[in-house]
């Protein structure tokens, strides 16, 4: 807290004119000075010896021809009332009074008690350029990315434990990568078997189309389109020279020497007995029961 003291005082002095003792050695006051105090009329020499204040600095008392300023029932001469730090005149001046009982100007109390800078540990001066966060305060200089050492200074950042990151380091370092690019995922994206893709990233292998949100399947490690698996990667039914996909009806797939089928589709060609799971004859580009071979 910053204090303004009264200024320098002195006590009343005055020369008696008519008869008048000293209250304590019972001189006669007549044309010499005195000073009251509390009412009683008192030599100097008794005044300095018996009724003087002792000032707080030099524990000297304070004389009858001393100026005298005070504060919170502490005396001073004008000369000893300095900064405790720099020593600088403060009879004048707005101050400061510590617990310890010293007394500073208002620049040393600041670097006394103001806040110190999380970086370099040195007091941060009222009025500079600083940065506060979670009740901490840094200089502007000093408030830096913990990877590149940059001042933050007006950007964004991001924490990762007590450590302050810019955005590029910080996505350099923490982000996700792109299962695709291998660049750090900043915003948004997707996952697909346990692995993060930009959305941009996520399109069709064949007509780049993006399959976010669409309906999409994959075939060796790369993903297609609905459309482009059906026309560039699915086998073809041999049976109805539809594409095989995974998509609804046509799940269950058969496989024999080189050739597949929808399972719906592996019938006999004479009697459409399905056929899946069961005995059958190949004759030519066509599949028969055992009954309809022997007919053949």
């Amino acid at each position: 807290m910053t204090f303004r003291h009264s200024g320098p005082r002195s006590y009343l002095t005055s020369t008696m004119t008519d008869r008048f003792d000293c209250y304590y050695c019972r001189d006669n006051l007549h044309g010499k000075k005195y000073v009251k105090k509390d009412d009683k009329h008192v030599c100097t020499k008794c005044f300095d010896k018996l009724c003087a204040n002792t000032c707080a600095e030099c524990r000297r008392p304070i004389g009858a021809d001393s100026k005298e300023l005070h504060h919170k029932n502490r005396y001073w001469h004008e000369d000893c009332f300095r900064c405790a730090k720099c020593y600088k005149p403060l009879a004048s001046e707005p101050f400061s009074a510590r617990d310890d009982g010293k007394i500073m100007c208002g620049k040393c109390n600041s670097r006394e008690d103001g806040n110190r800078c999380q970086g370099c540990y040195k007091v941060v001066m009222p009025g500079s350029q600083n940065v506060e966060y979670k009740n901490k305060v840094w200089h502007e200089e000093c408030f830096t990315c913990f990877e590149c050492k940059q001042p933050i200074r007006t950007q964004s950042f991001l924490t990762k434990g007590d450590d302050i990151y810019c955005v590029p380091c910080h996505d350099k370092k923490f982000a996700k990568k792109c299962f695709h690019c291998k660049q750090p995922i900043t915003s948004g994206g997707i996952s697909y078997q346990d692995q993060p893709w930009h959305s941009e990233c996520f399109v069709c292998q064949t007509c780049r189309k993006p399959l976010a949100g669409a309906h999409f399947t994959s075939h060796e490690n790369s993903v297609y389109c609905v459309d482009c698996y059906k026309t560039d990667v699915a086998k073809k039914c041999h049976g109805c020279k539809n594409p095989i996909t995974g998509f609804g009806h046509g799940t269950n797939v058969v496989n024999y020497e080189g050739y597949s089928w929808h399972e719906y589709c592996f019938n006999c060609k004479k009697c459409s007995l399905s056929l899946a799971n069961k005995r059958f004859v190949i004759n030519g580009d066509h599949i028969h029961c055992p009954d309809c071979a022997k007919k053949l």
